[in-house]
Formats: C-alpha cells, structure tokens, sequence
C-alpha cells in the first residue's frame, strides 16, 4: 500500500503547533515562545497555535473533543502547512471518537510528533498520509542553548526537500536525555550534556533488506490494539518496524510481552527488519536488547537485520522516520537508508 506524500515545506509557511495530550504549552509559556522563537528563526517558519493549543494541561486533559476538533481545523486550513505537536503525553487515544478521518485524507500535510503522537500518526495511516514520527515543540525545537545542528540537519534534509533523505547517520556529537527543569528560566541558555554515540548497534542479520517504515511508541501502541485504527496485517507485511519506548522506562517484562503480542499477530514473521530507538537515559538498553534476541529466536526469526540503540524516540537530538516510506538496513556496510523523499516538491 502506498501512502500520500504532503507537500514540502519552504520559508514562509504557516505552521500550526497543537496539543493533543499534556498542555505543556498552557504549563510552561516561556519554554513554548522559546521553541516558537528558534522555530521561526531557523526555518523562516510563522508558527501559529491552535485555538485550544496554550490552553492549561487540566483544560486539556477534561477537554478531548476540543483536542481533537484543533486537528480537523489544522488538517482543513488551507493556510496552514503542517501540524508539530507541541508534546507528548499518555491520553491522546481519547481524541479517537472525535476525529473525522476523511478531513485529512481531503487536506493532505506535515503532521510531526513522537510519544503520544503515535496516536495521531496511526489515525493519519486509516487516511492515507504518510507522516513524520520525529521531535516536537517543546523538545526539539526548545532545547535549551539551542537546536541541535543534527535536528536542524533532519528537519530541512526530511519535510524541506523532495530529494531522497538517504543514508542516516548516528550524530557523531553525542547524545542526551539528561533533564533541566523546564519551569526554571536560568536554564534555558544552559546545554544539556551530551553522552558518547559509539554509534548504532547491529544486533543481527548479514543480509541488506529494504521495507517500509511502521511502527511508534510501544506503550502508545498498547492502547490503539484492537481499535478500528488498528492497521490490517498488510500494512505490516514487509515492513521494516521502528519501536521506542517512553521515559516511563517500562520494565523488560513488558518490552518482551509487548513484542510476544506482535509475534502472535504475525507482524514480526511479515517484517523484514527491526529498528529500535535508543531508550531513555540508556536505561535497560542491554536488557531490552537480550529481550528482542530473545522472541526472535522464540520465532525463529534469528536471520533478520536489526538496529538498536538508535537516534530517534526519547532521547535528543533526533532523525525522522516517514510512515510508509522505504527504508533500508544494510548489515554489510552496516548502514541504514530512506530511500525515497519524505515529501514532495
């Protein structure tokens, strides 16, 4: 199955950030005008809110239908380029009875976001739109001191150009999940520290497979099981899956369960590869990683390629990963290709 591809962005655009989850923009405004400031002065960006975007996290959280009645007005603004969420959260799932999947099948665009967001890039699949499961507001583009140049790179190479995104590589400055609190002002200007990336761990596979990019957050996928939003098996068959988790950190229990789930559904047989994000802090890195060799071997998938440890979900700074697009894990040169655009010129 193929997927709609939106139009590129250029200097100029209108963006809309929203709040689908936690009301961080409501909780914490300096940190918001902060991420808009660098946005805007990055990319040449106007960045404007939905009408409910700053809006508290209580509002937010007692309020889904007007979360979700932000996102068709977003998705039906023909002014409006994309939609960056403005953050996670762990309720986005009770927007779903509100949304009307044909506005965004008729108003194609951007949607960016991680976490939480999962939720609205899997509504975006039952429309036909491929996505970016990629940074957000208050994260990526408000980090403190100033955006990453690897985020910056990400951001203009996946949603400003329709040329093929290509080879990714790990961000050779390093990598952090380290936390500054957010509400206090002097920290703003202060960097967080940066850990060695000795680069991305291929945990197994010899063999160069290509497929297309699924998956998300693995705690956010839970509550989407068993929902209409669920994708048929088709869309999984020769698929390479991306899975992160939240800095929730669950335990490896879970990780494996959840991963014994897809077995029983039959996505991991219909995959050609595995990515997984590097989780948050490096915690239960090694153990989430003995968990993955262990249900493959469970299912005797002990040949196919994947990745771990790698630049995207809950650790900063980030690449972006376009639903649908085709992906490649080489395990000879040890690489990792988009190879194709993630949108169109």
């Amino acid at each position: 199955m193929s997927f709609v591809k939106p139009k590129a962005l250029k200097p100029g655009d209108k963006v809309a950030t929203i709040s689908l989850s936690w009301g961080g923009g409501g909780e914490l405004p300096q940190r918001y005008q902060h991420g808009k400031r660098q946005l805007e002065a990055t990319f040449g960006l106007e960045l404007v809110e939905t009408k409910h975007a700053l809006k508290s996290a209580q509002w937010i959280y007692e309020n889904p239908r007007a979360r979700a009645q932000d996102l068709m007005e977003a998705f039906a603004d023909p002014s409006i380029k994309a939609i960056i969420s403005m953050i996670g959260g762990d309720d986005s799932c009770r927007i779903l009875p509100y949304v009307d999947v044909e506005i965004i099948r008729q108003n194609p665009k951007i949607f960016l976001g991680f976490s939480d967001s999962t939720i609205t890039h899997f509504l975006c699949l039952k429309a036909g739109l491929s996505t970016f499961y990629g940074t957000s507001l208050l994260v990526g583009f408000a980090e403190n001191g100033g955006m990453h140049p690897y985020q910056i790179a990400d951001i203009k190479r996946t949603l400003f150009s329709g040329e093929v995104i290509g080879q990714v590589k790990p961000n050779e400055m390093g990598w952090t999940s380290e936390l500054l609190d957010w509400s206090n002002l002097s920290l703003q200007n202060r960097r967080r520290k940066l850990e060695p990336n000795p680069g991305w761990n291929f945990l197994q596979g010899e063999t160069t497979v290509q497929g297309r990019l699924m998956g998300g957050c693995m705690e956010v996928l839970e509550s989407l099981k068993g929902t209409k939003f669920w994708p048929d098996k088709e869309l999984w068959t020769n698929s390479i899956l991306f899975f992160e988790t939240s800095e929730v950190r669950p335990a490896p229990d879970y990780f494996r369960w959840w991963l014994r789930n897809y077995a029983q559904q039959g996505i991991l047989a219909c995959a050609n590869g595995i990515l997984l994000g590097r989780p948050d802090n490096n915690v239960y890195v090694k153990e989430y990683n003995a968990e993955l060799l262990k249900v493959l071997h469970e299912e005797g998938l002990t040949a196919m390629p994947v990745i771990t440890e790698m630049d995207f979900g809950h650790s900063c700074p980030v690449f972006s990963l376009p639903y649908g697009a085709m992906a490649q894990i080489d395990c000879n040169s040890k690489t990792f290709s988009i190879v194709e655009s993630g949108v169109e010129d």
